[in-house]
């Protein structure tokens, strides 16, 4: 558990100094404030864009895999109940031979 922790920590240290860093880079740019919104703003929206496109994506690989999992699954059910009616079908003929 405190491994888990730990990896945590160091996960969160690392995207805060990634964040400082970020924000240090952007006043100590020579752009002017203006032209450094703007970059921001055009930013913002191409990775809001890809974050939404990526979604899409995870959401329809999720279907495609449930989907296929709901086929295996009545597969071997399908499967299972067949077996066990020739199973019982076994048990019926061989009950009458005796």
């Amino acid at each position: 558990m405190s491994e888990q922790t730990g990896a945590g920590e160091k996960l969160l240290y690392l995207m805060l100094g990634a964040l400082v860093g970020a924000a240090t880079a952007l006043l100590l740019a020579p752009k002017s404030g203006e032209e450094t919104r703007k970059m921001l703003v055009s930013k913002a929206r191409e990775s809001a864009n890809t974050i939404s496109s990526q979604g899409k994506v995870v959401a329809e690989r999720t279907t495609e895999y449930l989907d296929r999992g709901k086929e295996i699954v009545q597969q071997k059910r399908d499967s299972l109940s067949a077996a066990l009616e020739a199973g019982k079908k076994a048990y019926r003929e061989e009950k009458e031979k005796a």
